[in-house]
């Protein structure tokens, strides 16, 4: 069984939301249902004319062919015209409920918890960005027209049927409960089915993800045969996800077919029993017989489309299940009373029952500049989230101004603390674009200095079109360390009061990391600076060190003082001392 993350919405959900969104948008949808069904009626002339026809000929009355083959022709244009503009009007209200649910899609990705984005993994959401994204595009712009053209062709096309001799419907009636029970059997398994494919998909995404992302680790470590057994594993469960859709196709398709010729063999043969009985003329046997032919169109459609319309209920349930995420906070009412950041007692597990950190306490005034450093998966990184109000605490507290960080609003939270870690992403856009996203007011002077502060004015300034040199994806090439310097441009523009930078500049040079830490320090002077240090001078140019060792801080003080105690800190200082 896949796994399933993130939550998926319930069918009532789906429907809900579904016809709202439709409904939205009355006119358009007013306009494409009348279109569609001028269109089924003018399809409705033919079988009539050609019955007419043959009765004619029966009672050898006087008959006009020309006249009869030019108004089947006549009402086939009109059909055509009008088909062309239903299904133009259908595809434009297609396009406006398409793009609203994606503009609510990637708000609601947005407005997702960190915490849940880093549970979740990325082939989770990368599956529902762009396998669901697209499956639901499909059914957007293909399966719902395509569906709403066979319900009104076939309602006409019924109704014809039964004014044109109410018994001539009954032999069509033979292939409904064959049509029924396959349809309700396949449609009862069809969306947990299309779910559980989506799943095993997303965890294959992601497994390939990690696998390519970690390829040096991978290679260095021997992992490949672990990470090929993962990848199998996941293809093998993939695989039999889509195996039983592929079942459940294979059985109601050829249930549909069958059920498509019997009402017509039925309604000739019968038809014709019923003229021997003269209770028919050959003219309705004829219409109706033709009617039941055109009949097989719409129902075709609309069984084939079904199947689709099921992949893209399943991917809405996904791309709606994004909004069901519980918030991580619940915002009060209270304000910060100043900017002094303290954890109280604070301890925190990813898994239950294995806490990270155990009962950590610390306080730092504002202004301060404090350099966490310590082994690797001591929890340095946990506790900076804690601090950063990324996550909050299993037990105790993180507060600013003495109100809990999980107590402010997201937006308030990121003027008081904000976090900068050693993953980054420039956007596709131009790099005034990218730096704009941390205070869209910020005028060219503004992000010229905030460039000058992290040294990346110079390289910058080279670009081909300077600010407006487009970068990311397809872009001008940013080596990760001027992507670094970004990220850091961007805090310098946001200015929170409480900065938490977990080994920020870690892909640039030493040297220029240094000659950077200086000149950040300069530009961000009274602001409070949490450094998550694995370079020791970041430690020593800092007002104190706190040494996380254990999920515990086990020592804090100055730079000089813990080397003068010669505990943990003087010994890591003197071992980073002697390399340098």
């Amino acid at each position: 069984m896949a796994r399933q993350i993130l939550p998926v919405a319930d069918r009532a959900q789906v429907r809900s939301y579904a016809r709202r969104l439709v409904l939205k948008y009355p006119r358009e949808l007013g306009t494409a249902l009348g279109l569609h069904g001028l269109a089924a009626v003018s399809g409705l002339a033919a079988p009539r004319l050609l019955g007419d026809l043959v009765q004619d000929v029966r009672t050898q009355a006087a008959v006009d062919v020309a006249g009869v083959a030019l108004a089947i022709g006549a009402f086939m244009v009109v059909q055509s015209v009008l088909i062309g503009c239903a299904v133009y009007a259908s595809s434009r209200l297609g396009e406006k409920v398409l793009a609203e649910l994606r503009e609510e899609f990637v708000d609601q990705v947005l407005a997702l918890p960190l915490s849940t984005v880093e549970s979740a993994g990325s082939g989770d959401l990368i599956t529902r960005t762009s396998r669901d994204a697209d499956a639901l595009s499909r059914s957007v712009r293909h399966a719902v027209p395509e569906t709403l053209i066979a319900v009104v062709t076939g309602v006409f096309v019924v109704g014809a049927l039964i004014l044109n001799g109410p018994l001539l419907v009954l032999p069509g009636l033979i292939a409904v409960p064959l049509l029924w029970f396959s349809t309700r059997w396949y449609l009862s398994r069809a969306r947990d089915g299309y779910l559980r494919e989506n799943a095993a998909y997303a965890d294959m995404t992601e497994g390939l993800a990690e696998t390519v992302e970690g390829a040096r680790t991978v290679e260095a470590l021997g992992l490949a045969a672990r990470r090929h057994a993962r990848t199998d594993r996941d293809i093998a469960t993939s695989w039999r996800a889509e195996r039983y859709t592929l079942g459940l196709r294979t059985v109601w398709f050829p249930s549909v077919e069958i059920g498509y010729v019997i009402p017509v063999v039925t309604t000739l043969f019968v038809g014709g029993l019923f003229y021997i009985e003269d209770w028919v003329t050959i003219a309705q046997v004829t219409t109706a017989t033709l009617y039941v032919q055109q009949l097989i169109d719409p129902l075709d459609r609309l069984l084939s489309w079904m199947d689709e319309l099921q992949v893209g209920g399943a991917a809405m349930a996904r791309l709606l299940g994004v909004a069901d995420v519980p918030d991580d906070r619940v915002a009060g009412s209270a304000r910060p009373d100043g900017e002094d950041l303290a954890a109280a007692d604070v301890r925190y597990a990813y898994r239950e029952g294995h806490d990270v950190l155990h009962g950590v306490d610390l306080t730092v005034a504002p202004g301060e500049r404090l350099a966490m450093v310590g082994p690797s998966g001591a929890g340095k990184s946990t506790l900076g989230r804690l601090l950063a109000g990324i996550h909050g605490p299993r037990t105790g507290e993180v507060a600013v101004g003495g109100v809990p960080l999980v107590d402010l609003p997201l937006g308030d939270l990121r003027g008081h603390v904000a976090l900068v870690t050693q993953e980054h992403h420039v956007f596709r856009g131009t790099l005034r674009d990218n730096l704009l996203i941390a205070r869209p007011d910020a005028d060219d002077e503004r992000i010229i200095e905030a460039l000058r502060a992290v040294d990346a004015w110079e390289w910058a300034e080279g670009l081909p079109d300077g600010l407006d040199t487009v970068v990311g994806s397809n872009g001008a090439a940013v080596s990760p360390a001027q992507a670094q310097q970004i990220a850091l441009a961007r805090l310098v523009l946001a200015d929170p009061h409480t900065l938490v930078l977990d080994e920020a500049t870690s892909l640039i040079d030493p040297r220029a990391a240094r000659h950077l830490e200086r000149s950040l320090a300069a530009v961000l002077h009274g602001r409070t600076v949490i450094a998550i240090a694995h370079r020791l001078y970041t430690a020593h140019d800092a007002d104190r060190v706190a040494v996380v060792e254990d999920g515990r801080i086990s020592e804090l003080g100055s730079h000089d003082d813990l080397v003068a105690e010669g505990g943990s800190y003087a010994a890591l200082w003197d071992s980073w001392h002697g390399v340098r």
